[in-house]
């Protein structure tokens, strides 16, 4: 075998290798620990909307005025 011929088959061998490996670098990656799906994901956003729907200003509860203090 020529030293051209060798190149040309590592070449090929690299060419036919380097297309599965970015397609592997491209999968979905692991879930986490702690991730959430979509789905969980929308979940979280209406009870935090109901929560902030419910809630009251902190002006409205407490006071730092002195005459009001017991």
């Amino acid at each position: 075998m020529t030293v051209g011929k060798q190149r040309r088959t590592g070449r090929m061998a690299i060419g036919a290798l380097l297309p599965a490996l970015l397609l592997a670098a491209c999968g979905r990656p692991a879930d986490e620990p702690g991730a959430v799906t979509a789905d969980e994901a929308a979940q979280l956003n209406d009870a935090a909307a109901m929560l902030d729907a419910n809630s009251v200003a902190l002006d409205a509860v407490t006071s730092n005025h002195p005459d009001t203090l017991p």
